[in-house]
């Protein structure tokens, strides 16, 4: 019901954006109005949400770790699995944010013949995540040219090594595939394997949606629909400037992509997908694991009222004597 319901919001976000533009011809609506509503709501909910785990108090160390700590000399210490000092707990963030480490070492338990449990390497999962994540990265930064002027050569380097597959023209660019293939893969996989199909939300479906209808539209526009994108490039130089102004003639598949970006945008802050700000705040990655090498006292304790145990055989001394309990004092 989850992937219907998330499936039939996004069909009708597609056909509002064609029938708004075609039939209504609300082009300064969906070229305007919900792109700045969208920017402002991604930036207002980003904000709220960074600043709200910022304030979260944190008066212990709950790091997850995975390798040996350091200890005695003689035993040598995973610094990275389970770091001691801020350069360490830098290295594992890293690594964690640029090749998702804990992913890489994840596992599937299954039942196998025996019958035994075993465990199984979950290595496509991670390479899935992996070129997901860099293909959107490198898309994300090509498309700074439509914002930027001049554009500086770093974009235009990055564009050329993208492309650098030429099979026609225009040249066919490595990460729009790459990208598609990974949410379909990350789409097939919740559907097909039972236990993730049975605890996937709407929430979960719907933002592989929009990414899978972002990137065929997308493809559609460069490759079959043609867009004069010189026109795409005034209307998104214009909305930077707060000038903003609609050319005519863009095509309609445009403002269906544009309505899609905007949607995942404005819906970014409040999902799972804030897991790309959240990361870094989270104590059980950016703390170093010193809890037995440094003594942490709770900034927010307070004096406690304490009943010692002296105090508690002086007040119960007659009873455990009668119980024929043990007492320090006779």
């Amino acid at each position: 019901m989850g992937m219907e319901f998330s499936l039939g919001i996004v069909l009708a976000l597609v056909a509002a954006a064609f029938v708004g533009v075609k039939v209504a011809g609300m082009t300064y609506f969906f070229g305007v109005v919900v792109p700045y509503i969208a920017i402002f709501t991604f930036l207002g909910g980003f904000i709220y949400r960074i600043l709200g785990w910022a304030r979260s108090p944190v008066p212990f160390r709950i790091t997850t770790t995975a390798g040996q700590q350091m200890s005695f000399p003689w035993i040598k210490q995973n610094k990275l699995d389970n770091p001691t000092t801020t350069l360490q707990t830098i290295g594992r963030m890293a690594l964690e944010v640029l090749t998702f480490r804990s992913l890489f070492r994840n596992t599937k338990l299954e039942l196998r013949e025996g019958p035994k449990l075993g465990y199984r390497w979950e290595i496509w999962l991670w390479l899935a995540a992996l070129a997901f994540h860099y293909s959107f990265l490198v898309i994300f930064v090509r498309h700074l040219r439509f914002f930027l002027e001049p554009v500086p050569g770093l974009i235009h380097g990055l564009d050329r090594a993208d492309g650098f597959l030429q099979l026609g023209l225009p040249g066919i660019y490595l990460t729009d595939l790459v990208f598609v293939a990974a949410v379909t893969y990350l789409f097939i996989r919740r559907v097909v394997i039972p236990q993730l199909k049975y605890i996937s939300l709407p929430a979960d479906y719907f933002p592989l949606f929009v990414l899978l209808g972002m990137g065929i539209t997308g493809i559609l526009m460069r490759y079959f629909i043609k867009v004069d994108l010189t026109k795409v490039k005034e209307l998104a130089l214009s909305i930077v400037a707060f000038q903003p102004k609609v050319p005519e003639g863009i095509g309609v598949i445009f403002y269906i992509h544009l309505l899609l970006v905007c949607t995942l945008f404005a819906y970014f802050p409040f999902s799972k997908l804030m897991h790309l700000g959240g990361v870094f705040l989270s104590p059980t990655r950016n703390l170093p694991n010193d809890n037995r090498i440094k003594r942490h006292i709770n900034p927010w304790d307070y004096p406690v009222k304490t009943h010692t145990y002296a105090e508690y055989e002086d007040h119960f001394r007659e009873k455990m004597i009668e119980a024929g309990l043990p007492v320090d004092k006779e």
